[in-house]
C-alpha cells in the first residue's frame, strides 16, 4: 500500500508544479502587458506635453504665460491681461492672444497620434479668495464661483466662434467649462495667497490612459477566471 501511495503522490506532485509554472507564466505575461501599456500612454503623454511647450515657447512671455509639459497645462497668469476686475467680458488683448493660441493648440490636440487619447479640454477659471469689504468668506467664494464660471463660459465662447479652428467639431465634443472659483489658490515663498496668480485661466488636457490602463487590468482579470 505504501508503494502505491507513493506511486500515486508523485505525478499529483507534477501537476501542482505545472500548474504552479502555468499561473507564473499568466502573471508574468500580465504585468508585461500592463506595463506596456503604461509605457505607451506616458510616452503619448509626455509627446504631447513637448510639443505644446515648443509650439509656445517664443510666446509665452508675451502672453504672460506658462506651459506645464507634465500635467499639459498652458496658463494664462495675468489678470490685468485677462479681464477686468469682477467682470467677465474678455479684454480685447485677451481676445487677441485666444486668437492666435486657440488654432495652434487644437491643431496640435487633433493630430492622430494625440487624438484618440485625449478625454477631455478643460477651460478652468481660477479667483482669488478676495472680494469687496465686508463680505463673508463663504459668500466671497460662492461669488468668485459665479464669476469664474462666467469667465470660462466666455473663454469657451470666443473660442468656438473661431472659424479658424480646425476639428472644431471634435473640440467641441471634448471641451469643458470650468468654474473654480477660489479652490485652487496659488501661494508665494511665504505662504501667503498670490492673490494675482490666483487669478488665471487654464486650458488643461485629461488624457483617458488610466481608463485605458484598467480596461486592460479588467480584461485580464476576467480571463484569469
Amino acid at each position: 500500500m505504501a508503494v502505491n501511495s507513493e506511486q500515486h503522490w508523485i505525478p499529483l506532485a507534477d501537476l501542482m508544479t505545472g500548474l504552479m509554472m502555468m499561473f507564473m507564466l499568466i502573471a508574468v505575461l500580465y504585468m508585461l502587458k500592463v506595463n506596456s501599456a503604461v509605457s505607451e500612454y506616458s510616452t503619448s503623454k509626455n509627446e504631447l506635453g513637448k510639443d505644446l511647450c515648443q509650439e509656445f515657447s517664443n510666446d509665452l512671455q508675451e502672453w504672460a504665460a506658462s506651459c506645464d509639459e507634465e500635467n499639459l497645462v498652458i496658463r494664462f497668469k495675468s489678470p490685468d491681461v485677462l479681464f477686468d476686475t469682477g467682470q467677465a467680458d474678455l479684454k480685447p488683448q485677451f481676445e487677441t492672444i485666444l486668437s492666435d493660441f486657440f488654432p495652434r493648440y487644437i491643431q496640435i490636440l487633433s493630430l492622430e497620434r494625440f487624438k484618440n487619447s485625449i478625454e477631455e479640454i478643460r477651460i478652468e477659471g481660477h479667483t482669488s479668495s478676495q472680494w469687496s469689504a465686508g463680505t463673508s468668506q463663504n459668500d466671497a467664494y460662492f461669488l468668485n464661483m459665479q464669476l469664474s464660471q462666467a469667465r470660462t463660459l466666455s473663454v469657451l465662447r470666443y473660442v468656438l466662434s473661431d472659424k479658424k479652428v480646425p476639428n472644431q467639431e471634435w473640440a467641441k465634443s471634448l471641451l469643458t467649462a470650468n468654474g473654480l472659483s477660489s479652490s485652487k489658490l496659488i501661494y508665494g515663498k511665504d505662504g501667503l495667497e498670490d492673490t494675482s496668480g490666483s487669478q488665471r485661466v487654464e486650458f488643461k488636457i485629461r488624457t483617458n490612459a488610466d481608463e485605458h490602463i484598467k480596461g486592460i487590468i479588467d480584461e485580464l482579470g476576467q480571463a484569469k477566471k
